[in-house]
């Protein structure tokens, strides 16, 4: 999971970087559904996290079994 969040976050903040780059270059601006795939960086992290938070769970499980 960590790993697909980040490759989501990636593309996120690759599309940020195209829907900003008009704003610098003095071109007009994309259409309103690029702006909607740089929310892609938000849904990555929380993929990512969520992938982080699962495999914490997984080890805290591994640990009291093993103690027990």
């Amino acid at each position: 999971m960590v790993r697909t969040g980040a490759i989501v976050f990636f593309v996120g903040a690759v599309a940020t970087l195209v829907t900003v780059a008009p704003l610098f270059l003095g071109t007009d601006p994309f259409p309103s559904i690029a702006y909607a795939v740089c929310m892609l960086m938000g849904v990555g992290f929380l993929i990512a996290m969520a992938g982080v938070l699962r495999g914490i769970a997984f080890q805290r499980r591994q640990a009291r079994s093993s103690t027990t």
